[in-house]
């Protein structure tokens, strides 16, 4: 039987030309989570979504394609998982501890994915760090869907450039 390895730790990063506040209210807005953090390729639909520390979701992404390289977790073509804000530090840190809803020994055991947001010259440099990864999900696969999540939060809270007509 597989279980998360507490060594597991995924993460990512990326600059984002926006604010600290501007990212933290995307993290807090159910309709920007459905817009931004399925990766590429996929939908998200959300079943309960309550932002406030100790609050709980429950959300399910789908790939929009019938061909995908990777399977989902809780059936060929879906992920669905649940969780739990841990910890909301305005404009800091968004901390939270997810679920994957799978018969899959392999993907069992909650995940803890903290959120930063540093503000630096340029923008707001974001992090995922992941901990707890189920063994199940493979590192590769993780990061890339990570870093897919990031680019879509920067297109959602970055202002639009200017457009010459």
């Amino acid at each position: 039987m597989s279980h998360p390895s507490p060594a597991r730790k995924d993460s990512a990063s990326l600059l984002i030309k926006a604010s600290a506040e501007k990212i933290y209210e995307a993290f807090l807005d159910p309709n920007a989570i459905a817009a931004w953090r399925p990766p590429s390729g996929m939908s998200c639909e959300i079943f309960e979504f309550d932002a406030r520390e100790g609050g709980k979701y429950r959300m399910a992404f789908r790939y929009k394609q019938s061909q995908h390289a990777v399977a989902g977790k809780t059936s060929e073509h879906e992920d669905q998982f649940e969780g739990r804000f841990l910890r909301l530090v305005p404009h800091q840190q968004i901390v939270e501890e997810v679920v994957f809803k799978s018969d899959d020994p392999a993907f069992a055991g909650a995940m803890t994915v903290t959120t930063l947001l540093k503000q630096v010259p340029g923008g707001t440099e974001v992090s995922f760090i992941a901990e707890n990864v189920p063994a199940g999900v493979r590192p590769e696969d993780h990061i890339a869907g990570m870093t897919s999540s990031l680019r879509n939060l920067a297109a959602w809270v970055e202002p639009e450039k200017d457009i010459l007509v």
